[in-house]
């Protein structure tokens, strides 16, 4: 969705059911558009939906219980001029919760003014950590990546490499031992936190494999539900290499790592040759790093012990010839 398109409408749409939400009055400002920049921040920021506040008035507005209760405290003049002043800021939305019923004033200035007024029987707290999220995602920094994106024993795995190399066979095999497809070809990534990276299927490729000579594969209709994923966090980045890709490290000594999105995925590389059963590489890579996260290294385990080994030979006292 881009974000210039975020709509009352589309707010709407997309949390209708969750929120069991209401359009009450204001149905002439469905084309309503959220702040680009508010969406735009709402990865490092929660203060894009909360209750009454006057200070942010362009956030989603949301009256709960207690917001419903001090409203009818005021005297008549006092609630026209404070409703005045938050619709004149024009917010996206309001939203009454906790199955209150919105005040007749509230009612009239959001009809005057085409602002869009939902009622929810749920709580106003569950209404702004549903929104928060919903923001959250849709405002998240976002790239489309080239490969094939796989649930490996647990884990996002993204394939990539050159065309031709053998991907989309290569996450057909892994299919067949049991492993999620989540997309191929083309894989949409959002960051959503400081260190999590979701990927997911564009709709038009959802479920499907392309791979060559047979053409397009229905996973979900050939394989079963099981065998598809809708969204996965991306945790490795296996990269495919021809046998003559100069730049392999055959034991590289650090993990290696790619940026995503301002965030370090691991990755490694298996070289791509006649006779290597790439499948059952990809899995023992799942393993490795699987221990690795769980702070388990053999690499620097051998290396140790070759440090023990070297620090004890070198200790023993050297044998003394003997003369005959």
């Amino acid at each position: 969705m881009l974000l210039e398109g975020l709509t009352a409408l589309q707010i709407f749409d997309d949390n209708v059911a969750e929120l069991k939400l209401s359009w009450i009055r204001g149905l002439e400002g469905s084309d309503r558009k959220f702040p680009t920049e508010a969406v735009r921040a709402a990865a490092a920021s929660s203060d894009l939906v909360g209750h009454l506040n006057l200070i942010h008035p362009s956030r989603i507005q949301i009256f709960g219980e207690q917001e419903v209760d001090y409203h009818a405290d005021l005297t008549a003049e006092q609630r026209h001029a404070q409703i005045a002043n938050l619709i004149s800021k024009t917010p996206p939305c309001v939203i009454v919760a906790d199955g209150r019923t919105a005040d007749p004033d509230l009612e009239l200035f959001c009809q005057r003014s085409s602002t869009p007024l939902f009622t929810t029987p749920v709580s106003a707290a569950e209404v702004i950590d549903h929104l928060r999220t919903y923001l959250t995602k849709i405002g998240a920094p976002q790239v489309t990546m080239h490969g094939v994106f796989m649930d490996i024993l647990g884990l996002g795995v993204l394939i990539t490499g050159e065309s031709g190399l053998g991907k989309s066979e290569l996450g057909l095999e892994l299919i067949s031992r049991g492993h999620g497809l989540v997309a191929d070809d083309a894989v949409d990534f959002a960051r959503l936190g400081p260190d999590y990276i979701e990927g997911r299927c564009p709709v038009i490729l959802r479920n499907l494999l392309e791979v060559r000579g047979l053409g397009l594969l229905d996973i979900r209709t050939i394989f079963g539900e099981t065998a598809v994923r809708r969204k996965l966090k991306l945790r490795l980045i296996v990269q495919l290499v021809r046998r003559n890709d100069g730049e392999f490290e055959r034991l590289p000594l650090d993990a290696q790592f790619v940026d995503v999105l301002g965030t370090q995925i691991r990755t490694v590389k298996i070289q791509v040759a006649a006779g290597r059963n790439l499948a059952v590489l990809v899995e023992a890579a799942v393993r490795n790093t699987i221990l690795q996260l769980r702070g388990i290294d053999t690499l620097k385990e051998f290396i140790e012990r070759q440090r023990e080994q070297m620090i004890t030979e070198s200790e023993q006292p050297k044998s003394q010839g003997r003369l005959i």
